[in-house]
């Protein structure tokens, strides 16, 4: 693919009037400096904007406002963002919420590119996407100053501008757009850091108080040489690619935090002293019956709360065999339709359904045809809509090779795609072999879905989703709009802001502190909350932890919306409660955590999992569902089409 030409910033009319402001920021900064005595010699705060402020939802309302610095030591520069405290704006966000999306002593060494974000209508934001591809929740600038901070980032880092995309500005890089990094890496577009976790504890801003005590010192170029040298394995699964970059990004703040920022005022969010407990170490919270897990405790563990065994066996109801033919047509009339959809989705939430009727289920459970469709209708609509997707994949096949070399989206977005389906499942027979059909097939269904919804394109990740979807429904056209329907519904979890996902893991952290506090509050000391080790569990469905025709039956439990349309958050919280004991027993920080829960993969047992789900849903009722904001996936959206309304924010 052909590099993308970069431009400077020195021909862009408003970035030159904010050279001027820039500087008057950083000389009104650098003056109050030179001023505080509680600052150490050397150490700069070249930028500071108050009121700048992250919404951890979708709604206006739910937002956590803060102080925005850059801070110059030497030849480097970093960026922080402390919330305020006491000036959370809804009652849905507590006050422990503020650490969850704090970001400390971030350097701009570490950072890829900088988006901009202008709507004619409505408030500045930008996002930060750091160069492992992880991204930082965006920041909105409701008193302006967006022009002035890049125009300060300009002058102590180099700074130019996409050819490609005019609101994209790159830092440190002289060669490719921002997606030439995620594609590298092979990982899921713009992967969300909700925060990037440190052991210190975070200064509260407010809108009087003193500049926090800074003090830097040079240990970082050690920390870049010991990343450079880590190589990529493009083999590697890409969702343990994200845990294990993450991973990197928070080893580093630990060490340079501790070096770069001290802060001195203590908070409810610092460490809290380990408590030496006097409890008993008996824990209800591990079935050697179903999880065969050594677990050495290392220090007393809490216990469960819920007497999460007792629970389970209380409100969680025994799985059942799979639907089969004679039950199942017990839920047809003679014509077909569906005589009680709710029993139905009931049935198969407690047991699947056996594999040679999945095409038939799947197609209702994922709404692609209607529970009062008759045989007949579906028939006509499956016609109709076979016509429907030839149009559109003909758009794309009809591309000239002249055309492809002045249509850059696409050229990328089908390499993207070719590189993805070869590694996607290949162990199976399905799609096993040279020139499978069926790997071509899953190609051709992506590269038109990139079409059909062209905002949100393809994203790493979505082949996953794809492809027991094709091996189920085994029909191309089929296979594209059962997709599209479950995209409705997780296409969230890939947009570039990445709200989908921040919803869903903020929910986890609460539903979590609803169910085991104790948990919760060791997440907490352990600068754990961001609960982004369950984000591979939730991008794509377990895809990764189960076997595939766990997975398949997994899924199929999930689309019944039984008892909750967010039963695998339930689901994240089970497995977290199922091993609490190591957790805290073995006293895992955040890295070592991340490491666990990625080499759990096999070893999930989904009956007992899913039972322990169900009770643990039961349980919360309705403090549980008041955790979940509104339209979090898979909820369709609030406002029909909102969530694909990305403008310039398009993913590719």
């Amino acid at each position: 693919m052909q590099e993308a030409e970069l431009h400077d910033l020195s021909d862009d009319a408003d970035y030159a009037a904010s050279q001027q402001q820039g500087s008057a920021s950083m000389m009104r900064c650098d003056s109050g400096k030179r001023s505080s005595s509680s600052e150490p010699e050397g150490a700069q705060i070249v930028y500071l904007k108050d009121n700048v402020t992250i919404h951890p939802t979708q709604f206006a309302s739910e937002r956590i406002s803060g102080r925005l610095k850059l801070i110059k030591q030497g030849s480097s520069l970093f960026m922080t963002w402390i919330p305020y405290k006491g000036q959370i704006t809804n009652a849905r966000l507590s006050e422990k919420d503020r650490n969850l999306y704090t970001i400390r002593a971030v350097p701009f060494a570490d950072v890829k590119s900088i988006r901009r974000h202008t709507p004619a209508f409505g408030w500045q934001y930008i996002i930060i996407v750091l160069s492992f591809g992880l991204a930082f929740p965006p920041l909105y600038f409701y008193n302006g100053g967006v022009r002035e901070f890049l125009a300060t980032v300009k002058q102590h880092v180099l700074l130019v501008r996409s050819a490609e995309d005019s609101n994209v500005f790159l830092v440190n890089d002289f060669q490719n757009p921002l997606q030439r990094t995620l594609s590298s890496l092979e990982l899921p577009r713009a992967v969300s850091v909700v925060s990037v976790p440190s052991p210190l504890p975070v200064e509260e801003s407010t809108s009087q108080q003193n500049e926090e005590r800074t003090d830097l010192s040079a240990s970082i170029p050690q920390y870049n040489r010991r990343q450079r040298q880590k190589g990529h394995d493009p083999a590697r699964d890409i969702s343990i690619q994200v845990l294990e970059k993450f991973s990197l990004v928070t080893k580093f703040a630990r060490e340079t935090t501790l070096q770069l920022f001290r802060e001195t005022n203590n908070n409810d969010f610092g460490p809290l002293e380990r408590r030496n407990s006097n409890q008993s170490t008996l824990d209800y919270s591990r079935k050697p019956s179903d999880y065969d897990v050594d677990v050495p405790i290392q220090r007393p563990v809490e216990p469960d709360p819920l007497e999460f065994d007792k629970l389970s066996l209380l409100w969680g109801k025994p799985r059942q065999p799979p639907l089969g033919l004679e039950e199942w047509t017990s839920f047809l009339d003679s014509e077909g339709r569906l005589v009680d959809p709710k029993a139905l989705r009931k049935r198969i939430f407690y047991g699947g359904v056996e594999h040679k009727f999945r095409k038939e289920v799947w197609a209702l459970l994922l709404g692609y045809h209607t529970y009062e469709s008759s045989y007949a209708e579906r028939e006509y609509e499956k016609s109709i809509k076979r016509t429907e997707y030839e149009t559109i994949k003909k758009q794309w096949q009809s591309i000239s090779r002249e055309q492809a070399k002045r249509f850059t989206k696409f050229r990328e977005r089908k390499v993207l795609i070719e590189k993805d389906v070869v590694r996607t499942d290949r162990s199976l027979s399905f799609y096993d072999g040279d020139d499978n059909q069926n790997v071509k097939i899953l190609r051709d269904i992506l590269l038109t879905y990139s079409f059909f919804n062209f905002d949100l394109g393809y994203c790493q990740g979505m082949s996953d989703l794809l492809s027991p979807i094709l091996f189920v429904m085994e029909d191309e056209s089929e296979s594209f709009w059962c997709f599209v329907a479950l995209m409705e519904r997780l296409g969230p979890n890939f947009n570039r802001d990445q709200n989908g996902m921040h919803s869903q893991l903020f929910a986890v952290s609460k539903l979590v502190e609803l169910l085991d506090s104790p948990l919760h509050n060791y997440f907490k000391q352990n600068d754990c909350l961001n609960y982004f080790f369950c984000f591979r569990w939730i991008l794509i469905q377990f895809k990764r932890e189960l076997e595939y025709e766990e997975t398949m039956r997994l899924w199929e439990v999930l689309w019944t919306h039984h008892l909750s349309e967010h039963l695998h958050l339930y689901v994240c919280v089970a497995v977290l409660k199922r091993y609490r004991s190591k957790i805290i027993g073995e006293q895992m920080d955040f890295d070592t955590l991340l490491k666990f829960i990625n080499e759990l993969s096999g070893q999930i047992a989904l009956d007992a999992t899913l039972r322990d789900a169900e009770a643990l849903c039961i349980c919360a009722g309705e403090n549980g569902a008041a955790c979940i904001p509104p339209g979090t996936p898979p909820s369709l959206p609030v406002d029909a089409g909102s969530f694909y309304n990305q403008q310039d924010d398009d993913v590719l």
